[in-house]
């Protein structure tokens, strides 16, 4: 079937997609339907898709996984999920924001726009071999809210009061199980995974951070923000991870920053054994690893590594901190971090720049503390404004991404296939790995008066719990401050 500007439209029940001819080759040609939904089970979720892992016999699935995209709950903010007629599924500024990117623009589903923000954004610019952009697939609307109904019981109960499936959804994205290696899958082969939320990798050193938050540029966002939601009850303990340990490009740091995160794992760190769930939390998170659970992981890690009780758990996190220090592909990730040079006390002035509305949070301040810098914002040119809200989105993105590195004993001397290998040295064991960055979203435009508010209190709460820590570094700046 087709229309008259060249598109083609797939008339779907009672809903009508369009495809546009350079995306085609997107979208697999099968429909899942509500019979099809108990092969697919939960595997976990982040605030904004649900992942279901494949359990089915069709060997067109084997080794795959399935990404949904969830609608929040009693909230006035709807986004459109679909646009009948061609239109564009972004809100007007955000068109504007992404302008340059025509494919972007003119996507008219939410599951294609995050398919194409991953092939024209993210994956040149952390590398094509670490990314995947996903195959999309026709739904039925009755296969959704079977899904829903089939995984309400295993989802973390806040999960479950926020958001749920979003069953208005065409299609869903169908992607690799990044848990396994799937020809390993099929010879029986164990593999063993595992999931890291690494965060943001540096400090920054804007000179549009305020005074009064001048503590931003020593200490890092993750442990100020561990503070914030201990307050807030959302974490029972501080966590002694550290993300500029794991960026560091020292293996003993990094070392130390992978031993932080499996003592407590919060939602940052997973690990799968042959594609199912054996440390960390399934929705939401962990709090510290008990002895129990240290055992259970401990005795788990038999079929891979080859060591004595007791020296597993060390064994494999020594495999984990070598392969992330010779793999090297944080080094990538925290390039596209520091697209954030100016920070989100720059960043918000710049989106009233781009929204063309008077600025909230100058309005909020007497004149007189309106500082020649925010001045200074305000009369830069829209491109200027426009360049700095989409870099910080795009930083965003990598800040909050996840990266899966899949494990599988060598054999043989050599194998047969291309993957990179890392020898354990405890264990003189070799094994072929694989890395991947997942979750890699577009982050909503009108999510960066959030993440100004959301700063505000990390950096105030921060400051009551250590008043020492405001008054010592207060004042310090860098020299290598950002100029336009």
């Amino acid at each position: 079937m087709g229309s008259g500007d060249g598109k083609q439209i797939r008339v779907f029940k009672d809903r009508i997609l369009f495809l546009i001819p350079d995306q085609v080759l997107h979208c697999m040609e099968v429909v899942l339907e509500q019979k099809d939904a108990a092969d697919w089970v939960y595997r976990g979720e982040g605030a904004a898709n649900l992942v279901l892992a494949y359990n089915g016999s069709s060997p067109a699935f084997a080794g795959k996984v399935l990404r949904l995209q969830k609608a929040q709950r009693n909230t006035a903010d709807v986004t459109k999920t679909e646009c009948l007629n061609g239109e564009s599924v972004l809100a007007k500024h955000e068109r504007l924001v992404w302008r340059d990117n025509k494919e972007l623009v003119s996507s008219t589903s939410k599951e294609l726009l995050e398919q194409l923000y991953v092939q024209h954004i993210m994956r040149p610019l952390l590398g094509p071999k670490h990314v995947e952009t996903g195959m999309r697939v026709l739904v039925s609307r009755e296969f959704l809210e079977s899904v829903q109904k089939n995984v309400t019981c295993k989802r973390p109960a806040w999960r479950v009061d926020a958001a749920e499936v979003d069953t208005h959804s065409n299609s869903v994205l169908l992607m690799s199980d990044h848990t396994l290696f799937r020809h390993g899958m099929l010879k029986g082969e164990p593999c063993i995974a595992v999931e890291i939320k690494p965060k943001c990798g540096f400090l920054p050193s804007s000179k549009f951070i305020a005074k009064e938050n001048a503590v931003k540029r020593s200490m890092n966002r993750f442990r100020m923000h561990q503070v914030l939601k201990l307050q807030q009850q959302l974490i029972s303990g501080l966590s002694e991870y550290d993300p500029l340990d794991l960026f560091s490009g020292s293996k003993e740091r990094i070392c130390k920053a992978i031993k932080a995160l499996y003592t407590t794992p919060q939602n940052n760190f997973r690990v799968f054994l042959n594609g199912s769930l054996i440390f960390g939390g399934l929705g939401g998170g962990t709090s510290s690893t008990s002895v129990v659970t240290g055992k259970a992981f401990e005795d788990a890690l038999k079929c891979i590594i080859q060591a004595d009780d007791g020296l597993r758990t060390n064994s494999f996190i020594q495999l984990v901190a070598e392969t992330v220090y010779h793999a090297g592909v944080l080094d990538r990730l925290l390039q596209v971090q520091k697209l954030d040079s100016f920070d989100i006390e720059a960043v918000i002035h710049a989106y009233y720049n781009v929204i063309s509305q008077p600025c909230q949070i100058c309005k909020e301040l007497d004149e007189d503390k309106v500082s020649q810098l925010c001045t200074s914002l305000h009369s830069i040119s829209l491109d200027e404004s426009l360049k700095i809200v989409k870099n910080y989105l795009i930083a965003a993105t990598a800040k909050d991404c996840s990266l899966m590195i899949c494990f599988r004993p060598r054999e043989d001397e050599v194998s047969g296939e291309s993957y990179s290998s890392v020898h354990l040295e405890s264990t003189n064991q070799v094994f072929d790995y694989k890395a991947s960055f997942i979750d890699l979203d577009l982050k909503p435009l009108r999510k960066i008066e959030e993440y100004y508010e959301l700063d505000k209190k990390i950096a105030s709460c921060y400051k009551m719990v250590n008043p020492e820590n405001e008054v010592n570094k207060a004042g310090i700046m860098n020299n290598n401050e950002n100029t336009y």
